[in-house]
């Protein structure tokens, strides 16, 4: 089972700040998040990871995957 971390630490782990996940949620998430009972949002260490290594580009001008 994959860790669940707050948006605070999830921020932490990806380098950004929390309004960036705020957002991301807000707008369609590309970014899979959990939300457990009403308002409390976690985030999977392994959802994480695999944001991280579909971000990985060769060059500046190539776009999203």
């Amino acid at each position: 089972m994959s860790q669940l971390l707050p948006t605070s630490l999830a921020a932490e782990y990806l380098g950004v700040s929390k309004a960036f996940l705020e957002r991301d949620r807000w707008a369609g998430a590309r970014i899979p998040f959990i939300k457990v009972g009403s308002r409390a949002v976690r985030y999977r260490l392994s959802d994480l990871e695999a944001y991280v290594e579909q971000q990985v580009r060769l060059s500046t001008s190539q776009g999203a995957c």
